[in-house]
Order: structure tokens, then sequence, then C-alpha cells
């Protein structure tokens, strides 16, 4: 009646449907069922474009992606009449008030949808119902990543995609035009990886209480740079053993210099593996760079037990010939070895030293003595300086533990076996 429609026209509850509204027929369908509801599933293409990888992060195992998801599908319900057969381009406002896919990144652990300067959504529907819908995520999903090369590793992680609420018997998931619907940004780049290939997949996903899911994958080969590698860990471990090895050729009785040395690379090496540990997740697995590590701290650490062998063996050996010599005058013959004991000094074998010079403490009542040990004394300064200068090769090698020339030639040699099996297995 007229007053019936005159009532209407007074209520002010009743919010007019906007032009597009009307133009799309949005009022006179329930967009809460998907399209061909009861019948066949209705299939929805996808077809991405990767923006840039942001980051990689081996301590959370995860990694962070912004791209352009775009989903293609038909929904009759929203056809129109176009004498041009123009399509037409919506934004987000749109989206709450049709049908759209509930597509959702699996094993994500955030994501968000770019709102600046206004929400990153467009919508476009052509005259026969097919529609465009497209979103600028940036998404951080998980990946799995195995340590056990690592940092001569390679990394393969992957993206996937699938429906939230549709089933495969309601809603199939495909990619839009094959491998070809993955498309990178060709300037995409990153600190530490080189990014070896990008593909696309399909599968299927089951969960035991509600059935069989349609699952897409956007997978990626992520290649280690190892030269940053190479200048923080391997090359100073490779330094410090070899510094190690300095020692063999120092003079064995020079205890404070080989002992300073042996303690300051095995400090050194263990600061190194510390940085490196600290940066790297806690897995309980050996890790290569591990492997090496190890090792050369090993390398480091015998060499300190060498010259503890050695200094073992050259002070029984020094005490038995001490013992062979006896007594003389009530006090030991002293040779080369035990004058440096007294003054801290190297004595060659060929010079000779007289016994009053280190006795006056001993015998202080007998001048004699006494005088003639000051002549002797710098006799023995001046025969010592001439003998040093030409001599100072021959002296090393004489004094010279046979454990150490052993040194000089294993260590070397076995340390380069290694590295030789160690890059030839993980490279």
């Amino acid at each position: 009646s007229k007053r019936e429609i005159k009532m209407r026209k007074l209520d002010s509850t009743k919010v007019r449907p906007l032009k597009s509204e009307q133009l799309l027929r949005i009022q006179d369908h329930d967009f809460a069922l998907r399209p061909g509801f009861g019948g066949s599933p209705i299939p929805v293409g996808i077809d991405v474009q990767v923006e840039s990888i942001d980051s990689i992060s081996e301590v959370d195992m995860d990694f962070t992606m912004t791209l352009y998801l775009r989903h293609y599908w038909k929904d009759e319900r929203l056809s129109f009449h176009s004498n041009k057969n123009r399509s037409m381009t919506f934004d987000g406002r749109l989206i709450k008030k049709i049908w759209v896919p509930d597509v959702f990144f699996v094993h994500s652990k955030r994501s968000f949808i770019h709102d600046t300067t206004v929400e990153n959504i467009m919508l476009r529907v052509y005259p026969d119902g097919n529609v465009l819908f497209s979103l600028r995520i940036t998404v951080s999903a998980m990946c799995f990543m195995d340590f056990s090369r690592f940092p001569l590793d390679t990394q393969n992680c992957s993206l996937e995609l699938e429906s939230y609420a549709y089933n495969e018997d309601d809603l199939m998931l495909y990619w839009k035009h094959g491998n070809k619907s993955l498309s990178t940004d060709e300037h995409i780049s990153l600190s530490q990886f080189f990014i070896e290939e990008f593909s696309a997949s399909s599968g299927l996903a089951f969960y035991s209480s509600t059935g069989w899911y349609n699952r897409l994958f956007i997978n990626f080969a992520l290649r280690r740079h190892i030269f940053f590698f190479l200048l923080q860990s391997y090359f100073p471990a490779m330094l410090m053993v070899m510094l190690s090895w300095v020692s063999f050729w120092i003079d064995r009785r020079a205890v404070p210099a080989r002992v300073s040395l042996g303690i300051t690379t095995v400090l050194t090496m263990s600061t190194i593996m510390t940085g490196v540990s600290a940066s790297m997740p806690q897995v309980s697995y050996i890790k290569a760079v591990d492997v090496y590590l190890w090792t050369s701290f090993l390398f480091v650490f015998l060499s300190v037990i060498e010259y503890a062998a050695v200094n073992y063996l050259t002070t029984i050996e020094e005490r038995k010939q001490l013992k062979k010599r006896g007594k003389a005058s009530g006090m030991y013959s002293i040779d080369a070895v035990q004058a440096m004991a007294f003054d801290g000094c190297f004595h060659d074998t060929d010079v000779d030293i007289d016994l009053p010079a280190f006795s006056d403490h001993c015998e202080e009542n007998e001048t004699r003595a006494h005088a003639a040990s000051i002549s002797n004394v710098d006799t023995t300064h001046l025969k010592r300086k001439r003998s040093l200068k030409g001599n100072v090769g021959r002296i090393i090698l004489q004094n010279n533990h046979v454990i150490d020339t052993y040194s000089r030639i294993i260590f070397p040699s076995v340390y380069i076996v290694f590295n030789f099996f160690y890059w030839g297995l993980y490279i």
C-alpha cells in the first residue's frame, strides 16, 4: 500500500546500497556461500610475484618474504551487463561483502597486508563473472634447515598455500599458468645467500578431522656465500694453527716463550669457536664448521702438549747427565744447560764457563779465586758473543729435542691432509 511505501522511505535505519553494489546485484545473493554451492568444486587459480626475500634467520629457522598474491575464479553472481565489455576495479571495501577464497600460509609465524597509504588490495570483476583478487603481503614462515654442512650448506625452503575451510570437495587450488605462475624480481639478493632457483609445485594435505586439501608450494633453494666465513672463521683458525708451529723452532729451554705462545693460540682458538657458536642455533648435531674448528683447536692443543713432553724429557736427560758427572770439590760440574738456570741466557756448548764465577757465594773466603773469576767472566762474555755471531743456526739445531724435529714435519703434513679431505668432502 501507499502507506507502507511511505514508511519505508522514512525508515532511516536502511542504508542505500552503493552504485557498484547495485550494478553487481550484491543484495540479491547470499555471498556467505561459495559459487556453485552443492555442485562441483570451484577452481581457484593462483599466481605469485615475489617482490623480495627480506631476511633469513638461522637462529629462528624462518624466512621473511614480500609477495603479490593473485587469485582467479569465476562467480556468476557478480556478472553484469557492459556494452564495451570492460571490467570494473574496486579497492578493499568491497571484499567484505562478497565471497573470496580463504587462502592462508601453512607454517607461517606472522603475516600482514600492507596498508600504506591504503590497504594494498585490488578486486577486478569482468562482465562474465571472472574475478581477479590481488594482495600485497609480507609473510614470515618456518624453514626446516639442516646445519650439518654449515657454512657450506644449501637450504631448501618453501612457502605453502592452502584453503583453510574448503577441502578438495568444495575448492580446487591450482597454479594459474603452470610453472610460469611464479615470477620473481630480477634484483632480489641476500647478504649471505645466493638464490639458486625458484619453482612452483602442488600436492595434497590430509587432516584426519576435515579431509584432503589442495596445497601449493613456492620452493626456493638458497646456497650460502662462503667467503664471509672464510674471513671470519677459517682463515683465523688456519693462522692460529700455523702460529702454534713456531714453537717447534724455539729453543726447548726457552720455557716462557714457548708456554706463552701455546697458551695464546689456545685462547684465541677458543674465542673464535665461541663467536661462531653465538650466532648459530643450539642444535644437537655436529656442524661442518665445528669439525674444522675443533680439529684446529686439537692441533693447537697438541703443540702445547708436545712442548710439555719435550720439557719433561729434557729435564730427565739433564738429571742423568748430572748424576754421571758426580761431584767435584763439593759442587756439581756446571755446563751450558745449568748455566742458563743461573743467568737466564743461553750458553754455547763450546764456550768454557769457569765454575768459580758461580761458586763465589759458597767460597767467600777464597779471595784469589774471586779475583780470577772476575777476569774469566769477562773473557767468557767475549767468547760467547763471537760464538753466537757465527753459529746461531748450529746452536739452535744442536739444542733441539728429537721430538721438535719430527713435529716440524708431522704437524704440517697431517694438517694439510686434513684440509684436503675436509674441503673435498663438503664442497
